[in-house]
């Protein structure tokens, strides 16, 4: 078994078992690990997973805090862990290469006393060839593929990051996104297509990372106009609470329902539309904004508003992202970011 030090190095552990119990209790002595029981990553399993890959030991990305070199290999070992299959290995892949991304601003993501966690959302082909859900229950439980790319990118920033709670992450109360928090985006029941192709990624599939809350319900059995149901959802994202408040470029993502986003479409109303209206409802009073906080990290026009103006709590409609998830059903989500972060989109390449 191959795991990554506090020194950045790897390290080669014999255990005498793949029994389940006799791997926990090795990887717990040594503060690894996520608590779950965990697929023993034997030599023939990490070959398996990485399959014909050419270069198994090139450095993907350098992840804070520990900033550890995540290589292909290590990458495999840790899907294994989680218990993946080699179709999921290129997502987990370009995810890593996302959070590298310096907007991403994971060091900040990893080391916060926030309870963010970065959610993937795959899109496109790799959706269906790894069998990820996008339907019915999409957050969890119950389906494999969600559940362990989702834990295996959290064990790739416990083992490698560094983001072990405490040292590397000193999360007030954690959360339970940071076990595993995976989605795929129902792309056929969207009426404006898939999310990665308006954000400009032009492949047959791709990743999203948003580092934010976890989802936030908002349901809406009834209405028969947008405005009603979305008025909802913005009732749900003005929130005191949210570090979105005092951040203006915080992003909000919006989870709608099939139902929901296509009774927006229905009436004509496009992705951007919906995210319009939503930065133009999801308002609070300025002077009630300053009240809340004795630091607000805005943008300097809002900054020179009135107390009487009227304000977004985010400083454009391009921090709103709309995107279709979840099965039958009138319930929606709004999913908050940490703040100091930007989602990135990302093609998933023949060499992930």
């Amino acid at each position: 078994m191959e795991a990554t030090t506090e020194s950045d190095l790897p390290e080669m552990v014999d255990v005498a078992s793949d029994d389940p119990e006799v791997v926990l209790a090795a990887y717990a002595e040594r503060g690894w690990g996520d608590g779950l029981p965990l697929v023993a990553p034997t030599e023939e399993r990490v070959a398996a997973m990485l399959g014909d890959t050419a270069n198994p030991d090139e450095v993907i990305a350098t992840l804070p805090p520990r900033f550890g070199e995540a290589t292909r290999r290590m990458i495999a070992v840790n899907a294994v862990l989680a218990g993946c299959r080699p179709a999921h290995l290129p997502v987990l892949v370009a995810a890593v290469r996302a959070l590298d991304k310096p907007e991403l601003n994971l060091r900040g993501v990893n080391a916060t006393t926030h309870p963010v966690a970065p959610l993937l959302i795959v899109h496109g082909q790799a959706a269906v060839d790894g069998e990820y859900n996008a339907g019915i229950g999409a957050f969890g439980p119950g389906n494999r593929a969600n559940a362990a790319t989702g834990r295996a990118l959290r064990l790739i920033l416990l083992h490698i990051a560094g983001a072990v709670p405490g040292p590397g992450d000193v999360s007030t109360q954690g959360g339970p996104a940071k076990y595993s928090y995976c989605v795929a985006e129902n792309v056929e029941e969207s009426p404006w297509g898939s999310y990665a192709t308006d954000a400009g990624i032009d492949a047959a599939s791709a990743i999203t990372i948003h580092c934010g809350e976890a989802p936030h319900n908002v349901h809406d059995m009834e209405s028969s106009d947008p405005a009603s149901v979305l008025d909802k959802v913005a009732s749900a994202m003005v929130s005191w609470g949210s570090n979105n408040a005092p951040i203006s470029q915080g992003e909000f993502f919006v989870a709608l329902c099939p139902e929901h986003a296509s009774l927006c479409a229905d009436h004509g109303w496009s992705r951007a539309d919906v995210a319009s209206y939503l930065f133009n409802k999801a308002t609070v009073r300025v002077g009630d904004a300053r009240q809340a906080f004795n630091l607000l990290a805005w943008a300097p026009w809002q900054i020179a508003l009135g107390d009487d103006d009227i304000v977004s709590m985010t400083e454009h409609p391009n921090n709103i992202k709309v995107f279709v998830v979840g099965g039958a059903g009138k319930h929606s989500s709004v999913i908050p970011s940490w703040g100091m972060t930007k989602s990135v989109t990302l093609a998933i390449g023949e060499d992930s």
